[in-house]
């Protein structure tokens, strides 16, 4: 098990879920045990149906694993009731979709504002910091329909991060982007992980995207094949598909 630079975020141990019963049970994970540490940027890479957004899924309390423990910033998963949960995915885990999910009547601040509100933050400015973080301050009064896919999904990291969480889960956040916008988006994400001691976990089909992280763990059939650091991660603006 590769060891992550900090102290460890999330933890995971004997992992198991699945989906069914019986003979017609779809295991999505199998034993799977991980720790990583604060400040690591992390792509989980596998082929689909390997369990990788499972995984995901599993560590950000959307999905009840069928067995094992999930520890994320110092809170045992099981220990938590739907609304701890709730309340979990609200103060401590930032998502990240391939799909932007932005509401399209408010504009781009408005659309941090409300997931800042939500986590009990009314203030405006820390919205505008968050979007000046992703360097679109000068679109904060643009509507989604008035932005490219890059800036959408740019919007969304800033929605994610205004409410400072200590992890950022982000699945396949580059798949419907083309290259050089894919670029900026994951330049983006490196930023807003660097120097902040946040765990950031890419999921992700792409090897191309592994070049660029701390660490990569394949997953095969929903386990763990492969867990190793990387000893000189790629500028984004590198990477090619």
């Amino acid at each position: 098990m590769a060891e992550g630079p900090g102290r460890p975020l999330i933890r995971l141990t004997g992992v198991d879920k699945s989906y069914g019963s019986g003979s017609v049970a779809v295991h999505a994970l199998r034993d799977v045990s991980l720790e990583i540490g604060a400040g690591e940027f992390v792509v989980v890479l596998g082929p689909s149906g390997s369990g990788k957004t499972t995984l995901m899924d599993v560590v950000g309390g959307i999905e009840r694993p069928t067995g094992g423990t999930v520890e994320v910033a110092g809170r045992q998963l099981a220990a938590l009731d739907d609304a701890g949960l709730t309340e979990f995915r609200r103060q401590t885990v930032g998502f990240v979709f391939q799909f932007f999910n932005l509401i399209p009547t408010l504009t781009a601040l408005e659309n941090v504002q409300l997931v800042a509100e939500l986590a009990g933050n009314a203030d405006p400015d820390a919205s505008m910091a968050a979007l000046s973080a992703v360097g679109l301050g000068d679109r904060a009064d643009r509507f989604p329909a008035a932005l490219s896919g890059g800036e959408q999904q740019r919007v969304a990291i800033a929605r994610a991060v205004v409410k400072d969480p200590p992890v950022l889960l982000c699945d396949e956040p580059t798949g419907s982007l083309d290259l050089e916008t894919g670029r900026t988006v994951l330049t983006v994400l490196r930023a807003v992980s660097s120097g902040s001691g946040r765990v950031v976990m890419l999921v992700t089909h792409n090897s191309a995207i592994a070049t660029i992280a701390d660490r990569v763990v394949r997953l095969r059939s929903g386990r763990v094949a492969d867990d190793r650091r990387v000893a000189n991660p790629n500028s984004p603006e590198t990477v090619t598909w």
